[in-house]
């Protein structure tokens, strides 16, 4: 199964003094970007949930979202840390007696200092073992989303490489006649342009040319690239990246196919491909 790297999930969780909200937000990108938006007194989360999402995402720009809803309903309690307290006073102190001018700390200072509400060293795991929970339904929710939009994506690219192999099936028989025209019409004018040239000499200019025009070996290669993007696709993973390579070659392929065509018919053709090749690579940007 191939992943889009396009997808959403939201998720909340009651932890009693409030309510965790988690917001996930994927788009492409070449490589895994994780960007943060987080409420300051949930910071100490973060780089658990980094490598939390790191090893379930391999590619795609994410954008994180979390907030603690404070429920009015469960007022947080509140208690002094006693031993920070005394260390605060024993620290103000010894500034004070090195810089008499310093001010003190203010009361709002004070209870606003990391730690000195409640017990916090178990608020802080406590929360950090909430956010985990909550982050793991989210990228579930995240990546299921993100499979059912590659299921679509893995059809629709199948659906193309089965229409371009059609276009080199009508190419294929095209060519013997495309050439033998060719051959005629350059003959006809070297005869015209060069009436001193012999037979012989005509017959292996003609020839030469022909060979370079001869696009058999193009749409040999378009094949064995469509089974290996159909291969990739059935093999599912982290193949966007290969597939922006195939669709590449694919693409040189059908420019070349293009250019030296001698053919309208096989010419149409090649641009019937480029079409289809340019509609694969677009939806194939969007694959982890």
């Amino acid at each position: 199964m191939i992943h889009s790297m396009t997808g959403y999930a939201a998720q909340t969780r009651d932890i009693g003094r409030g309510i965790l909200h988690l917001e996930l937000r994927t788009v492409n990108s070449r490589y895994l970007d994780i960007n943060f938006r987080i409420a300051e007194e949930l910071r100490i989360v973060e780089p658990a949930l980094r490598e939390q999402i790191a090893a379930r995402l391999n590619r795609g720009k994410v954008d994180c979202r979390l907030n603690l809803l404070v429920s009015g309903s469960a007022p947080r309690p509140a208690g002094l840390n006693q031993a920070l307290l005394l260390q605060l006073a024993e620290l103000q102190s010894e500034v004070s007696g090195r810089l008499p001018e310093a001010a003190p700390l203010s009361v709002a200072e004070v209870l606003r200092w990391p730690g000195m509400l409640g017990d916090e060293a178990a608020g802080a795991e406590e929360l950090q073992g909430a956010c985990a929970a909550l982050a793991e339904g989210a990228l579930g929710e995240l990546l299921a989303t993100r499979a059912r939009e590659g299921e679509k994506l893995a059809a629709m690219i199948l659906e193309r490489v089965g229409a371009m192999r059609a276009l080199v099936d009508q190419a294929a028989p095209l060519l013997p006649q495309a050439l033998a025209d060719y051959r005629e019409r350059l003959a006809l004018r070297l005869r015209e342009a060069a009436a001193s040239l012999d037979e012989e000499r005509i017959r292996q200019e003609v020839g030469l040319f022909a060979a370079r025009v001869d696009v058999a070996e193009e749409l040999n290669r378009l094949v064995a690239h469509l089974d290996e993007v159909a291969r990739v696709v059935g093999k599912g993973g982290a193949v966007g990246k290969r597939l922006d390579f195939l669709m590449q070659e694919l693409n040189r392929e059908a420019n070349t196919l293009a250019s030296k065509s001698v053919s309208k018919e096989i010419t149409a053709l090649a641009v019937d491909m480029k079409l289809l090749i340019e509609q694969m690579r677009e939806q194939v940007q969007n694959i982890e």
